[in-house]
């Protein structure tokens, strides 16, 4: 098994377009897919096109399998990943968001996922990331939503 990261490029953005896109990962992630015209405009606009967000493509074999980005939301950074269904239960995502932790020197690295998700926190806690918290009853497809949220390396002033 090789999992390597590289830049994202525009040739990507169809396949990550499918990925993101699959039913059973968006209720898994608590993430709601966008259309074809939205994800590109976001990927274009917010995510290549903005210099402080960190990107990478992760190629489990060469295929591309997924990404993981880092990006800063209300004054924090955050981290984030998907992973192709395909690709679920391989130890990939584990293994690729622990190369890209090498790519973010800042700390606190927040990330949050959705409670039900046991195996992304599993990921991110092989990961170092503690959990701090939960985010309760935010809005997906008509329901509310429980977050756990997970920090890697302490905020500042904290022991």
């Amino acid at each position: 098994m090789t999992v390597e990261l590289r830049d994202v490029t525009e040739d990507d953005l169809p396949i990550l377009f499918e990925q993101q896109w699959d039913p059973v990962a968006n209720e898994m992630a608590a993430f709601p897919a966008r259309d074809r015209d939205a994800f590109i405009d976001h990927w274009l606009k917010h995510v290549i096109g903005d210099e402080t967000v960190v990107r990478k493509v992760i190629l489990f074999d060469g295929v591309v399998a997924g990404n993981v980005i880092s990006f800063e939301r209300d004054g924090v950074r955050e981290v984030g990943y998907w992973i192709a269904r395909a690709h679920w239960g391989k130890g990939i995502a584990t293994a690729a968001l622990g190369q890209f932790l090498s790519f973010i020197s800042e700390r606190p690295l927040y990330a949050y996922v959705a409670k039900h998700n046991v195996g992304s926190l599993r990921v991110l806690q092989k990961c170092g990331f503690e959990i701090s918290g939960e985010r309760r009853g935010l809005p997906y497809e008509g329901r509310e939503i429980d977050d756990i949220i997970l920090i890697l390396g302490q905020p500042e002033g904290e022991a």
